[in-house]
């Protein structure tokens, strides 16, 4: 957004910001391959609590899970990029920020996993008559 937006309101301003935000998304789903595994994953994770038939609540859980996988990988490509703009040099900063963005992603990413067992082994071991 220009700088001479910043203290403007009004609807005009408002879609600019959402097509801003398309943008965003669209570049990092093209560019980023992270982003990309993250959205496969997804599908195939949709796909498959569709065919065991989650409940409104498991659904619920999924969907807030994914978003925020995708949130955070936006996140930490959104600093990533920052620290490119700021330094093309190595910098031992510059590292620790990329790597404690990077660290946000996988931390998420363990509990998602955790939460997906939890969601998904129930109704597998029900659809298998295993319990």
């Amino acid at each position: 957004m220009a700088l001479q937006d910043r203290n403007k309101r009004g609807f005009r301003r408002l879609l600019r910001s959402f097509d801003f935000a398309y943008q965003g998304l669209k570049h990092v789903i093209k560019h980023e391959q992270n982003m990309q595994v993250h959205a496969i994953v997804a599908l195939l994770t949709v796909a498959m609590a569709a065919w065991l038939s989650f409940s409104l609540t498991s659904w619920m859980i999924l969907l807030l899970v994914i978003a925020g996988m995708f949130s955070m990988e936006i996140m930490n490509t959104a600093v990533e990029r920052t620290v490119d703009l700021i330094t093309n040099d190595f910098h031992p900063l510059a590292k620790r920020a990329k790597d404690i963005a990077a660290s946000a992603v996988l931390v998420y990413t363990l509990f998602s996993i955790v939460i997906g067992a939890l969601l998904f082994i129930p109704p597998i071991l029900e659809k298998f008559h295993i319990l």
